[in-house]
């Protein structure tokens, strides 16, 4: 097939420097999608060498703030235009359900129409100094230079969480999004490019991590990493960036507990627990893969869960009848699986699936069922470390006490639920429990205007919200004496 160019730098569209590509797969068939250029070193030095000048010299930075929102706002329209395109693409890259590629679209102009009104408003901050001869302010500037990297799981959403508040914000970017994930970003910009984004202000690449990485974070010249994935990769990006002092944001992921108290109601939260783990086929940072399920209801409510998770149809995410669909790639369905053997080995109870699907419509792609095991303690791998697919662990608790050291038992800290009828009980839990967003009987959900990270190794930093925008801003103090006058401190004799 033709391949167009799919690298941005500084404003044109060109091919990777020495004529590398990749083939893109659709995972539901492993037919290629699609066919992008895989970037060198070099070609990611020249991303960050235009962002430099671009914001060094060029206009973005001191464009007024509404001008800005405008651009914003203009990506927006665009992005609802295309909406049924970008979803479509979506499926194709990652798999999952063109229902589900909808409300990422959706969410994705929420978060620049989020963004766009959020800098409309910004205004300085005077601070009285108790002087009437001085005028005190606080501005927010633009950070710099950002690189913007993201993963495979939700490609247009996490990379719009960086571009979105960058461009508000005033800086330049090297966008990179997952090299098996590439091609919704690669649209996104496209249409930043039609809403009148000025050249060398958001720039992309599409490759390995292994490839470019130094790059992209090794350097003098970016002033912020924002870099969504692995907890391995993300500390290794914070330790290159500190020789540099470079500001680093990081999501890592999570390992995250669902509690469920006897007294919730019993079917709702059955049909909750379900959804927090196998959306996508559980490859979500925020997946609930822990359940932890008050004794006197565990055997109740496993059993239900196991009814339910073995009616899940699987498919085509290009298929309305597919309620869920294939893993990424056949490579991380081998992962999924060695963690499936893992449990198996550790002494944790298989209660449903745990093997491919046998039927040949499945054969091509990288399928698998959703997955739970019974009776997990934390000793147990399969517990303790984010397995990233269809798999569920269930541990039982007696009092309150123990289902929070049982949730915070963990070193991740993104996302928790707790389930309870009891309004207070509901409160105390979640205040105790260490973790970014905590849902009380509900699980999954966002908005633009409020904030997302985690604590511990869940990452430093958030996304979203003021805060969120805060990120890509520098806050400079101007302190400006209207009458000076002498200080007198030293008498000059």
């Amino acid at each position: 097939m033709t391949m167009q160019p799919s690298l941005y730098i500084d404003g044109k569209w060109v091919h990777a420097g020495d004529g590398g590509a990749r083939d893109i797969v659709n995972p539901a068939d492993s037919s290629v999608v699609a066919v992008v250029d895989e970037a060198t070193a070099a070609d990611a030095s020249a991303a960050v060498a235009a962002a430099r000048t671009a914001f060094d010299s060029g206009p973005w930075p001191h464009t007024p703030i509404a001008e800005r929102a405008a651009v914003l706002d203009r990506i927006a329209d665009l992005l609802a235009r295309d909406r049924d395109e970008l979803a479509r693409i979506e499926t194709l890259d990652t798999g999952k359900t063109l229902r589900e590629s909808h409300i990422d679209i959706d969410d994705v102009i929420s978060v620049f129409r989020y963004y766009a009104n959020l800098a409309a408003v910004e205004a300085d901050r005077i601070v009285d100094v108790g002087d009437p001869t001085v005028i005190s302010r606080v501005v927010r500037e633009p950070v710099g230079v950002c690189v913007l990297i993201a993963p495979w799981n939700y490609p247009l959403l996490q990379i719009a969480w960086k571009i979105a508040p960058a461009l508000a914000a005033g800086c330049t970017m090297v966008a990179k999004p997952s090299e098996v994930t590439p091609l919704s970003t690669i649209v996104l910009v496209r249409l930043a490019e039609e809403a009148g984004v000025p050249a060398g202000v958001l720039n992309l690449i599409q490759a390995s991590g292994a490839a470019v990485g130094a790059a992209l974070t090794d350097t003098p010249d970016v002033d912020l990493i924002s870099f969504t994935g692995g907890a391995a990769t993300g500390t290794s990006i914070a330790r290159t960036a500190a020789a540099h002092a470079t500001r680093v944001a990081l999501e890592l992921g999570g390992k995250n507990p669902h509690i469920v108290f006897a007294d919730t109601d019993f079917d709702i939260a059955v049909d909750r627990v379900l959804t927090g783990v196998f959306m996508h086929s559980g490859q979500v940072c925020s997946s609930g893969t822990r359940l932890i399920i008050e004794e006197s209801i565990a055997d109740d409510f496993v059993a239900a869960l196991v009814a339910r998770a073995e009616k899940i149809r699987f498919g085509d995410g290009l298929d309305d009848a597919s309620e869920t669909g294939p893993l990424v790639s056949l490579a991380h369905r081998d992962k999924v699986e060695s963690y499936v053997a893992l449990g198996i080995s550790e002494g944790a109870e298989l209660v449903t699936g745990g093997a491919r699907p046998t039927d040949p419509k499945y054969a091509a792609g990288s399928f698998y069922p959703p997955t739970i095991f019974d009776h997990c303690d934390r000793s147990m791998r399969v517990v303790t470390e984010e397995t990233f697919g269809p798999i569920l662990t269930v541990e039982r608790f007696s009092t309150e006490a123990q289902a929070i050291e049982l949730g915070n038992d963990t070193p991740y800290g993104l996302a928790a639920g707790v389930r309870t009828a009891d309004p207070a009980r509901a409160e105390r839990v979640a205040r105790a429990l260490r973790a970014g967003t905590v849902w009380i009987n509900d699980f999954g959900f966002y908005t633009p205007a409020a904030e997302w990270g985690g604590f511990k190794k869940s990452g430093n930093g958030r996304e979203l919200g003021p805060t969120g925008l805060a990120e890509y801003q520098e806050i400079k103090h101007i302190w400006n004496s209207i009458s000076p006058s002498v200080a007198g401190w030293f008498n000059g004799e």
